[in-house]
């Protein structure tokens, strides 16, 4: 890495160098008289240099992946651009994440665990204890944040997934935002997962709102301004060292993609998820990446085998993973484009490339029949195979936030038992990653089996480019990193275990790994969205060897309860530790601000008055409209059959819109894509300016999604009635807004085209919630 060519006197970042950030100004030395003649000579504080020899970083995440999903891992999902890498790089199969997404992303950039990082679990469900407030704390700072104190350009482009979601507004506060956390530039959505064709994108802390490109797709998106920003820097400041931390969208829900692109997976997986397991299984042991005596774990008992499915849920079922298979095709075909471009730049042979394909396992999140709306799933509904039949040829478009079936989940996930936010188990836990750094290590296509875990990144990254962990910054002592430096294994296959220890905890699922030894308790399964009681002392636990055992295919507790017993009690000491206690089972209900007690912009507020247009405004900064009574009155100045949007909260996953069209007035609920009732105005509201007014009387009193009567009214008098006969519980939506005077996310019904503008002025929108 080449000296800045005006900064040889910069201050040089180094490993043994200062651990306290940021670094003291630097004030000028020299002599000062009376005017410049008589003075020495001036010269400007340089900017700290990074050490010399420091890698270009690019740190590559995606989401909810199981180890066997794509074809570097023996899946069946092809994946072009990541079997070049393993060819050219070194393939970690024992690296392990923490079975959910927020917490996995808090511990990678912090180099902490993830209770220790603040973020036990996703945003969406934090509480106020200290392991769990969703909030990465000020004594972890992120590895973003130490790199651009020491000379480093960062940025950040896809999902963000750690910022509090009270927190998400144009308002801010920007406190725990990427640019806060140490990324000088950010671009991509901040929730836990976003229309593929629809999402509302920020810069930096700008929202930018949907796109409306004809064939837009996220992933694309997301590469051509990841290559355009490093294109800038080898254009304005080619010397500097860059991180880049690329997170695009994919594969989380919901599961989209080009129709043509779909339409080459036709019939592929017909073969169902019990063969495919059994065909993954045999290319991983042909490639090598799981050893020859593995063991093919048993299907979960309340799954069913896939020869009980009737041809109809055959058919449903095929389609939703061709979807998925298209829509990991594409995110491997965009990431490549930015690991082909980056091998082209000068520094390419020291760039160190660390790709970790999934931030979980596979999700199970869609259920037994899988679901045309993930959110379903968070309002504790399950949809059903009749349901979702006769929009078959909807999945995989922006009509629907599809998911497919648990049984595909577990397919994904082979050879290990269980997915997504089962961290007891490795179906849960244990992502590939893959690692290439030409200039430190040449030689590709090798495997490396040292367990490791997320926490290890950032360490790594630090020892790269030898810079030292602060033990302050920004005025915080610094929590030190847990984590572990992977160097060491970089260079050779048979280096000595790096951990040799690690607890594992989501929604009570429970692990420990001590020196090849894995204890694991399983609380609940990951497509029980309701999860009732349960007594966590009395809890069955298993035991694996997994230095003989590499699938946790043979359990031990009966033969070895010492063993266990000691596992189980060194949980529970690290759980202490890390801030994982108290130990939190709910489900869908922790989404609920007023429930869980979440701070809310809209606090304990019950009338809301807002001014003209406003777009964008977060679902959980805005009124919550859920399970209680509440009016909509605007007051506006329209021409004869005017349309438009007068206010929505949600979108096609779930939500409300008030709005006008040809005239008349509407009121429509989405119950969470399963079914929309719609009230509308016996005759239209005439042009000149009108007070018009929707009323929503909730039947429910303190039960939770039920039904009510809407009532419309112009001019103080009502001109329409209707009923709800069920209401969406507990979250609308992950990634949709509330909007006046225009709706910037997906339709919450399909009789109007977002954005649906208001036509006419919308002087005022008054909403008036009803305990």
């Amino acid at each position: 890495m080449t000296s800045y060519a005006q900064t040889d006197n910069a201050p040089l970042a180094a490993k043994d160098g200062q651990v306290v950030l940021p670094y003291a100004e630097q004030k000028f030395r020299g002599a000062v008289g009376t005017t410049f003649k008589d003075s020495d000579p001036a010269t400007f504080p340089a900017p700290i240099r990074a050490p010399k020899g420091a890698p270009n970083v690019l740190l590559i995440l995606l989401d909810d992946v199981g180890f066997g999903q794509f074809s570097v891992s023996g899946g069946g999902v092809p994946s072009p651009a990541l079997d070049t890498l393993a060819h050219q790089g070194l393939f970690y199969n024992r690296f392990h994440t923490t079975a959910l997404c927020s917490p996995t992303r808090a511990a990678l950039l912090t180099g902490r665990n993830h209770n220790v990082a603040g973020t036990g679990v996703i945003t969406e469900l934090a509480t106020g204890y200290d392991g769990y407030t969703g909030i990465i704390p000020k004594d972890t700072a992120t590895v973003a944040e130490i790199l651009r104190q020491n000379g480093y350009i960062t940025s950040w482009f896809g999902k963000n997934h750690n910022t509090p979601v009270y927190e998400t507004s144009a308002v801010g506060p920007f406190d725990h935002w990427p640019n806060a956390l140490g990324f000088d530039y950010f671009y991509g959505f901040m929730a836990g997962d976003t229309n593929q064709l629809r999402p509302y994108l920020f810069e930096n802390q700008t929202p930018l709102g949907t796109p409306h490109k004809e064939g837009y797709y996220l992933s694309v998106d997301l590469a051509d301004h990841a290559l355009q920003w490093l294109k800038n820097i080898q254009a304005i400041e080619p010397g500097k060292p860059w991180f880049l931390y690329f997170a695009p969208a994919a594969t989380h829900a919901p599961h989209q993609a080009p129709k043509a692109m779909i339409g080459a997976f036709a019939g592929k997986f017909d073969m169902g998820w019990d063969e495919y397991r059994k065909q993954t299984f045999q290319r991983q042991k042909d490639l090598g990446i799981i050893p020859q005596d593995a063991v093919l774990t048993p299907r979960p008992k309340s799954l069913p085998a896939w020869d009980s499915l009737d041809e109809k849920k055959k058919k449903l079922y095929s389609r939703m993973m061709e979807v998925f298979a298209a829509y990991g095709k594409q995110v491997d075909h965009e990431v490549g484009r930015v690991l082909d471009y980056v091998a082209t730049m000068p520094d390419a042979d020291n760039t160190m490339i660390l790709y970790i394909v999934g931030d979980n396992g596979a999700s199970a999140e869609g259920g037994f029949d899988g679901t045309l709306n993930e959110n379903a799933f968070f309002n504790a509904y399950l949809m059903t195979a009749d349901q979702m039949l006769d929009h078959i040829d909807e999945i995989g478009t922006d009509m629907h936030f599809n998911h497919f079936p648990a049984g595909w989940a577990w397919a994904m996930d082979t050879p290990f038992q269980w997915t997504k936010q089962v961290a007891s188990h490795l179906g849960g836990t244990r992502n590939a990653m893959i690692v290439k750094w030409p200039a430190r290590y040449k030689k590709g296509g090798e495997l490396r089996t040292q367990f490791s875990h997320v926490i290890d990144i950032a360490p790594t990254i630090l020892d790269a480019a030898g810079i030292a962990e602060p033990r302050s910054v920004n005025g915080t002592a610094q929590t030190p990193m847990q984590g572990k430096s992977l160097l060491p294994t970089l260079v050779d296959a048979n280096a000595k275990e790096i951990r040799t220890s690690q607890y594992f905890e989501m929604f009570a699922n429970r692990g420990i790994y001590k020196d090849g030894w894995w204890a694991a308790s399983l609380a609940f399964e990951p497509w029980q969205p309701e999860r009732g009681a349960f007594d966590p002392f009395k809890a069955k636990w298993e035991l694996y060897n997994l230095e003989k055992d590499f699938t946790q295919a043979d359990d031990l507790a009966g033969k070895r309860p010492e063993k266990l017993d000691e596992l189980k009690a060194l949980w529970w000491a690290q759980a202490s530790i890390n801030k994982a206690l108290p130990l939190d089972w709910r489900g869908a209900e922790r989404f609920s601000a007023e429930l869980t007690g979440k701070p809310n912009l809209a606090g304990n507020r019950t009338h809301f008055t807002y001014e003209g247009v406003l777009a964008g405004l977060p679902e959980s900064s805005a009124p919550d409209l859920k399970n209680k009574s509440f009016s909509i009155t605007a007051k506006v100045n329209i021409k004869d059959k005017a349309s438009g949007m007068i206010f929505t909260q949600g979108g096609n996953t779930g939500g409300w819109a008030f709005y006008l069209k040809d005239g008349k007035l509407n009121a429509v609920h989405n119950f969470i894509d399963v079914a929309r009732y719609s009230v509308s105005s016996s005759m239209p509201v005439a042009a000149g300016e009108h007070e018009v007014k929707m009323d929503f009387s909730y039947d429910g009193g303190n039960d939770t999604g039920k039904s009510g009567t809407i009532t419309l009214f112009a001019d103080g008098k009502q001109v329409g009635s209707g009923r709800i006969e069920r209401t969406t519980p507990f979250k609308y939506s992950l990634s949709e807004n509330q909007d006046i005077g225009t709706d910037t996310g997906t339709p919450v019904t399909y009789d109007y085209n977002a954005p649906f503008d208001f036509q006419g002025k919308l002087e005022e929108v008054v909403v008036d919630l009803k305990k």
